[in-house]
């Protein structure tokens, strides 16, 4: 059996001792913040999550780019030249349909570049704490001897269970990104709504309940994940500069559920761009989502 590595993005959003402790390679992805572009790696050497978000809080206005094929390229040349396999699993593709295409212009080109190894890819329509949850199972049972395609299969056979259910803090950045109108934010932001969002089916975001004020929609969100989780062995849940919340969040699925493991992660800027400080967002496997 070929040895092979697998390769993510940091849209998985996990810190540096998660990332090395699943044994992937992470190809950062380019954020843009006061004029500056940065890349978005595991460590945050470049721009700590604090500052951050304190510069978001302030009005500061961060932007995301498309990760292109020569990053892809550049990232999985080394690997392929030391004789190792890839296994490239990306971040849902309709949230990038231009990031995705670059990786599969890149695969094509590798491909015939190095026609001894393989590469597949995996548009896992997963992120952040779901992509996390994927790449959590698929490095297992690459350590348990399974081979890169019994990995990929694996994959594509359950990614459409892990449900991906998130709130927000504020509004207006989704309606900055255009994923919910002027008006909703607007009122919502009156009313004091905190909508209880998921990844569907095709990977677009979708609305499941509005509940009024933080607390009642935390509270939402861990009676939907105790309604509809199917494997209490993990789960994994992301949080962009609310670190408290997110454990107390944590608890109370574990309470709820007996969840046996919980990884919590940092959302990063490639994410946190467009969601703002204080959302929250739990991957898990459930019932098939919608």
């Amino acid at each position: 059996m070929s040895e092979y590595v697998i390769v993510t993005d940091s849209a998985l959003d996990m810190n540096i001792d998660q990332v090395n402790a699943l044994g992937v390679e992470v190809l950062p992805i380019s954020y843009t913040i006061q004029g500056n572009t940065l890349k978005n790696w595991p460590d945050h050497h470049e721009m700590p999550l604090k500052e951050f978000y304190r510069l978001v809080r302030e009005g500061e206005v961060a932007t995301t780019s498309a990760v292109n094929v020569f990053e892809y390229t550049e990232k999985l040349t080394p690997i392929l030249e030391s004789g190792k396999d890839v296994l490239l699993m990306v971040f849902d593709q309709s949230i990038s349909t231009s990031t995705f295409q670059s990786a599969c212009l890149a695969v094509e080109e590798l491909k015939e570049k190095f026609p001894e190894r393989k590469i597949l890819l995996q548009d896992t329509r997963a992120v952040t704490a779901g992509l996390y949850l994927m790449l959590w199972y698929a490095t297992d049972m690459q350590k348990a001897g399974k081979s890169m395609e019994e990995v990929w299969q694996w994959c594509e056979d359950n990614k459409y269970t892990v449900c991906q259910v998130f709130t927000v803090e504020d509004l207006k950045y989704l309606r900055r990104g255009g994923r919910i109108s002027a008006t909703t934010a607007v009122v919502g932001g009156m009313l004091n709504i905190k909508p209880i969002l998921h990844v569907d089916h095709e990977g677009f975001l979708g609305s499941i309940e509005k509940a009024r004020g933080r607390k009642a929609a935390i509270n939402s969100m861990v009676e939907l994940v105790a309604k509809t989780i199917t494997n209490t062995d993990r789960i994994a849940i992301t949080q962009a500069d609310c670190p408290e919340e997110a454990q107390a969040l944590a608890e109370a699925i574990r309470e709820k559920t007996g969840v046996k493991e919980i990884h919590i992660g940092e959302l990063g800027p490639v994410i946190g761009a467009h969601t703002g400080p204080g959302m929250m967002f739990v991957g898990y496997i459930g019932t098939e989502r919608g």
